[in-house]
């Protein structure tokens, strides 16, 4: 497979600026690969699909406010800085992309609020937009988390063009999100609501929940052909016991089991033992499946629609069937489906 195989034309206005009015009323496309079939419905209608001990698999990562606008010292330049993941606790040393690039050298510092409380360092370059940086702030580790929550904006992907609104802050967020971690949502979980959850839950259906923390590296563009020379950003993921064994009951009962989203399936995926079984598993992934792959635990996933030659399209392919996918893409752009974070979803039975 090439990456050129995956390319299609995206018109812009598909591109979804804005979450639908109500998280379980957007769009739903599902598709039968066994019979080949697609259909058109809401998402609200995905309980629908399953039955009593089937088990949807959630991925519980909070995404944290990791977008930050300081001010460099002496010129007072603003400068976009993007948390990516944290390198130590102890000194608050941080990976980060910073915007504009040129101006941000090693030994500048920049100032995030009026008081100058809060202030970092730059003691590092790591890639063209890279930085490290080392923040300095008078107060406890829970007090420094808690002013970058404060000072923070919620991260939405750049294609969107508009600031982030009040509304984005509990929106790009799942509702059932725990442990703080991600810089980017898992955009399947968008669209279940409370009322959803209560429904599926009334009609019997298993919940299980893995953490991985989403990092920008998910949506990085392939710069390469081959695929086989692409490698995928590491994303720290945890799986406990409890939830691999709610995972292997509903195998061992051969019960639909639903990866919520592509963090969900490159999770599981990782941790999947030779004999179909998962096991507890705190480490890194950077997996990256695409056509043809066997998958070993879930037989049924809900997914967003993604952009053209992305990681994530890549693996829907190798789930349904590259040509069944590519068909249905085209039918979603004729349809008028929303794509990308904020777009419409995907059941793939």
């Amino acid at each position: 497979m090439k990456t050129s195989d995956f390319n299609f034309n995206l018109p812009a206005e598909l591109l979804a600026e804005r979450p639908s009015e109500h998280r379980d009323e957007a769009r739903l496309m599902v598709l039968d690969r066994a019979k080949q079939t697609i259909e058109h419905k809401l998402f609200k209608d995905v309980v629908n699909y399953f039955d009593e001990n089937d088990l949807f698999i959630f991925n519980n990562t909070k995404v944290f406010p990791a977008r930050l606008y300081g001010n460099k010292e002496k010129t007072g330049a603003r400068i976009e800085v993007f948390l990516l993941r944290e390198l130590d606790k102890e000194t608050r040393v941080w990976d980060v992309l910073v915007d504009p690039a040129r101006k941000i050298r090693i030994g500048n510092k920049l100032f995030f609020d009026k008081e100058e409380t809060l202030l970092a360092e730059v003691i590092d370059n790591t890639t063209s937009r890279g930085r490290t940086l080392r923040f300095l702030y008078d107060g406890s580790y829970e007090e420094f988390r808690e002013k970058l929550r404060e000072i923070g904006n919620t991260p939405l992907p750049k294609y969107i063009k508009r600031e982030a609104e009040p509304e984005d802050a509990e929106r790009y967020q799942t509702i059932y999100a725990k442990v703080e971690g991600a810089v980017a949502a898992p955009t399947a979980g968008l669209h279940f609501s409370k009322h959803l959850m209560k429904r599926l839950e009334i009609k019997g259906i298993n919940f299980a929940e893995i953490t991985l923390h989403v990092g920008l590296g998910t949506f990085n563009p392939i710069e390469v052909e081959d695929l086989s020379k692409h490698k995928m950003e590491c994303e720290e993921t945890i799986i406990d016991q409890k939830n691999a064994d709610l995972i292997n009951k509903a195998i061992e009962e051969d019960r639909k089991i639903c990866a919520v989203g592509t963090t969900v399936m490159r999770a599981i995926e990782t941790s999947v033992s030779s004999n179909r079984r998962i096991g507890p598993y705190h480490g890194w992934t950077n997996k990256f499946i695409y056509p043809p792959y066997d998958f070993g635990i879930a037989n049924t996933m809900i997914t967003n629609f993604h952009t053209p030659k992305s990681t994530l399209l890549m693996m829907i392919a190798a789930f349904a069937g590259k040509d069944f996918v590519m068909e249905a893409y085209e039918e979603a752009i004729r349809e008028k489906y929303k794509f990308y974070s904020y777009g419409d979803a995907m059941l793939i039975l």
